[in-house]
């Protein structure tokens, strides 16, 4: 590898908000949920009498176990590494239970939260229990072996709530575990920042401060852009430099790039919506999306892809002609011009080798990803949790500075509340501001204690600029008193599942840009462009561990500990089929209802296929789908030691005939979305969209 290795300077720390206040579970429910938890993670012991606190298996068992471990432990790794990464349970790791108790009471839905509640309450009673396990005595009380069989059982029952309940609670604890645990990283040779490349300095940028006070604080401006991302840093840079006076306001809190990147379990809560824990109604897909200053450019991964011919027609043919005219391929080219985009640079890491290479020998096509690093090789898989090198040209590194440079204010800590509208005498909304709640940092300038300030505010402006993201944009316009029945509809999130494989070569992963080649062998399936491009996954460990599928908790272990020897594959879906997003009625948070549907997993299932197969005909070992009814595939190196058969292995064919038969049913396989749009839709006539062509909203001017 060309790149070189330095030595490690590790980010500035980023101390978490309080915690909420109170018990979001009684002291029975806890007693419960940790019981699941240290079964779907539980501690190993090589004992053959049932425990109610480590998960028991025969000495050879364990032997076996700790052989596998040991053959994929880097070479610096701690005496007795894989013994302790065995003893380790959930619940023993540091944190585990007091982030589960922030997820629950800062971010879970209060529906979610009820149905854990009855659930965990249910295993306490002896009706509920011999109910739901066919014992009369209590889930805790139970040994841990006795409980993995109860779990497996429920992820395989005909009836798919308790299926779903496994599925949900092992990404949660799996996850949770993985950003927590002690002995995972040691064992995976993870290290905390990247070893190629080198910190860097990123703008220092100059935020609003408001004094102590009772009444509002009002400000007055031209332009008020709500939402710091790729469209508001864009329009903020544009007409900053046109002379305009901006006020960009966010939400969030900006950190440079010496506290970058975040920890896992601090950027979960720095830089992502809902702290990373979104999931559709039906918890069939979960979302990632960014809430950082910055948006969804401080956490995306690098990746710069132009609008495709076929999707410009597309929109062109609904009424929208500009997005087929040679206006919008200049604001294309302006874009990418700016951020660097380009293939120039690009060192791929084994990941993504895997992928060209393995497209290559089957005759697929595939291709370079550019990437927006501005003329650099950013050789660095951490950038999902923020750029801490300030090379990826994310807003807060291009477009935000720009705009800066150009006069443009920003307010981070700003909660966008309400639109304020005028009513002009023919009766038309005329928005002449934004109301909202300032909150400023703590007396340390971070956000651990107790605010200095909160104040309500009064952005006084002559045009608004709705730019807070496909979740938080129609929410502010139905709270500001707008009604189209097409706000929050027509929600599409290009949704992914994985593909996971095992190699003889120690891979590291998470080296290397995260996507920086992709194949489009099946991305029109129904000659309408709808299909799935195949890409490389980002190999955080708490990101790619939590959609694996779980079957036993020493599986799920021994699979874990091969990460650095794993490459993992996402067939990324344009999905023909919408959902919605609305206020949930209870607190109005963001609600998301969506479901992948059966004509996009029937287009998936070829890409999906296809992945297997790029990752046999490359020497994979095992493969797996993120899939709990479908068994890993293990390669019989006896049988075709030189892979001459290739993906004609009958071992191989009988697999792939299985899996086509079982096709992407829900809810067994593992959703998460790309990237979340269409809520605010674009459109020729106000009975179809939310804004016209010029991006107006309909019925309403200013805005």
């Amino acid at each position: 590898m060309a790149s070189t290795e330095l030595n490690l300077i590790a980010p500035l720390d980023s101390p978490l908000p309080p915690p909420p206040e109170g018990e979001v579970l009684s002291a029975s429910q806890w007693e419960t949920f940790l019981a699941i938890a240290d079964t779907l993670v539980p501690a190993i012991e090589a004992i053959s009498t049932p425990s109610l606190h480590s998960l028991t298996v025969e000495p050879s068992e364990y032997a076996t176990a700790i052989e596998k471990i040991q053959k994929v432990l880097p070479a610096k790794a701690a005496p007795h590494a894989a013994e302790k990464y065995l003893a380790e349970k959930a619940s023993s790791a540091p944190g585990f239970k007091e982030l589960i108790h922030r997820t629950f009471g800062d971010y879970m839905r209060e529906d979610a939260l009820k149905g854990i509640r009855v659930i965990l309450s249910t295993l306490n009673t002896r009706a509920g229990c011999l109910l739901l396990t066919g014992s009369s005595t209590s889930f805790h009380l139970q040994p841990v072996n006795v409980r993995q069989q109860i779990l497996f059982k429920w992820s395989q029952s005909y009836l798919s709530s308790l299926r779903i309940t496994v599925k949900s609670l092992a990404a949660l604890c799996t996850g949770t575990w993985t950003k927590q645990s002690a002995t995972i990283n040691p064992v995976l040779g993870f290290p905390r920042a990247p070893v190629h490349g080198k910190p860097g300095e990123g703008y220092d940028f100059g935020f609003l401060q408001l004094p102590p006070g009772d009444d509002a604080e009002v400000l007055d401006t031209d332009v008020v852009i709500i939402g710091s991302g790729c469209g508001g840093g864009v329009c903020a840079k544009n007409l900053a430099e046109a002379g305009h006076r901006v006020l960009v306001t966010d939400r969030a809190f900006h950190y440079p790039a010496k506290h970058l990147p975040m920890t896992p379990t601090d950027a979960g809560i720095h830089l992502f919506h809902n702290g990373g824990v979104d999931t559709s109604d039906d918890s069939s897909v979960a979302f990632l999306a960014g809430q950082a200053w910055g948006g969804g450019g401080t956490i995306n991964w690098s990746a710069s892809l132009q609008t495709q011919g076929f999707v410009r027609q597309e929109w062109a043919d609904e009424g929208l002609p500009f997005f087929t005219s040679s206006e919008y391929q200049t604001c294309l080219d302006r874009v990418c011009e700016r951020m660097g985009v380009s293939t120039k640079y690009i060192e791929h890491n084994e990941n993504n080798r895997i992928l060209i290479e393995g497209a290559r020998k089957l005759g697929y096509n595939a291709k370079e990803v550019p990437q927006n690093t501005g003329g650099n090789k950013h050789y660095c898989g951490y950038c999902t949790h923020g750029c801490g090198a300030a090379e990826k040209q994310g807003p807060v590194v291009s477009w935000l500075p720009d705009a800066a440079n150009a006069g443009a204010q920003f307010m981070e800590g700003f909660e966008a509340e309400q639109i304020v509208f005028e009513t002009s005498f023919r009766g038309k909304k005329i928005a002449t501001g934004v109301r909202g709640t300032w909150t400023s940092r703590d007396d340390m300038g971070g956000v651990s204690g107790i605010p200095v300030t909160k104040r309500k505010v009064m952005v006084k402006a002559k045009r608004v600029i709705v730019s807070c993201g496909t979740l938080h944009s129609p929410l502010l316009l139905l709270r500001s008193g707008l009604t189209n029945p097409q706000i929050g509809r027509h929600f599409y999130c290009h949704p992914v599942t994985l593909v996971s494989a095992t190699f003889p070569q120690e891979i590291r992963p998470w080296e290397g840009g995260i996507l920086t080649t992709l194949s489009e062998e099946f991305s029109n399936q129904d000659l309408r462009g709808h299909g799935s491009k195949i890409c490389a996954m980002t190999m955080i460990p708490s990101w790619v561990l939590p959609f694996q599928p779980w079957s036993t908790g020493l599986d799920f272990k021994i699979m874990a500990s091969k990460l650095s020897h794993m490459a993992s594959h996402c067939a990324v879906v344009r999905d023909r089929d919408s959902g919605r997003v609305y206020p949930d009625p209870v607190d109005g948070r963001v609600r998301i209802a969506y479901t992948p549907s059966a004509f996009d997993r029937k287009n998936a299932l070829e890409c999906v296929l296809g992945m297997c197969k790029i990752m046999h005909v490359m020497g994979a070992l095992e493969i797996w789908p993120a899939q709990s009814d479908i068994p890993v595939f293990t390669r019989d190196l006896d049988s075709d030691p030189e892979n001459v058969l290739g993906i004609n292995e009958p071992k191989f064919q009988s697999w792939l005939q299985n899996f086509r038969r079982r096709g992407l049913p829900h809810p067994a396989t593992g959703w998460g979305s790309a990237h979340q749009m269409g809520t605010c839709r674009m459109s020729n006539e106000e009975r179809k969209g939310v804004v016209d062509p010029e991006g107006k909203v309909w019925g309403a001017e200013g805005v």
